[in-house]
């Protein structure tokens, strides 16, 4: 993602991009998630410690919230960089992390993904460093509690656990059906407790699964001048 600020963001041709709805506005607060939130905020905006790792199940809303952190920091001229690592493990890390130093904020999506490909830890642990050094901070995301997580580099794994670590709750099924109607009225779109509830007992529960079916759901709204009822839902997802 682009940034503007004293240091201009690395450039990469990797496709990576942003969704536009994963802000901190649109993410569904859920009751004990306050605390890690309001950390995010403040580590977005350079304020604490250097380095932080958040983890959570998947489906938690770990991408959601690094993205939006991507998001306020550019708001803030804040030079960032965001790394979906499922989808960069196949690029040469060397290549990936060139430069990333001259960043502010380095947000690593999915550091599951690289556990135990010895060159990426070895990228990784090198980045730690040059981002320490240089002042600027590294923001890591993990769906594995971090004693957990399978690095094999010692000197990577003692990076991970030696900073600031918050856990990111999942929603239940309520709250999960709260946070669809939340997007779906920043979509402008209605969504009663009935349509929410029928969608739930028959999707999958994953977070970004439902996201991704509400906007199956609101392009088919669009094309078809129709309400959220559940003959139409049923219809657009053929449940």
């Amino acid at each position: 993602m682009d940034g503007v600020g004293e240091h201009a963001p690395v450039q990469l041709s990797l496709g990576v991009s942003l969704n536009d709805d994963a802000t901190f506005a649109n993410f569904y607060l859920a009751e004990g998630n306050e605390l890690v939130v309001y950390a995010l905020r403040e580590f977005s905006l350079n304020r604490g410690d250097q380095n932080l790792l958040v983890w959570g199940n998947r489906g938690a809303g770990l991408t959601h919230l690094l993205q939006a952190c991507c998001h306020l920091a550019y708001e803030h001229k804040i030079s960032v960089q965001y790394l979906p690592l499922r989808d960069l493990v196949g690029y040469a890390p060397e290549d990936v992390c060139e430069g990333l130093d001259k960043v502010s904020l380095v947000c690593l999506d999915g550091i599951d993904e690289i556990c135990g490909h010895q060159a990426w830890e070895r990228a990784l642990f090198h980045l730690f460093n040059r981002l320490r050094d240089a002042g600027n901070r590294l923001l890591i995301a993990s769906h594995s509690s971090p004693p957990s997580l399978p690095l094999t580099l010692p000197d990577l794994k003692s990076r991970v656990l030696g900073g600031v670590v918050y856990h990111l709750h999942g929603l239940n099924d309520q709250q999960k059906a709260h946070a669809l109607q939340l997007r779906a009225k920043a979509r402008g779109m209605d969504m009663s407790d009935e349509v929410a509830k029928y969608i739930l007992s028959r999707a999958p529960r994953d977070t970004n699964e439902l996201f991704n079916l509400l906007n199956r759901l609101d392009d088919a709204s669009l094309q078809q001048q129709r309400k959220l009822t559940i003959p139409f839902v049923k219809e657009v997802l053929s449940y």
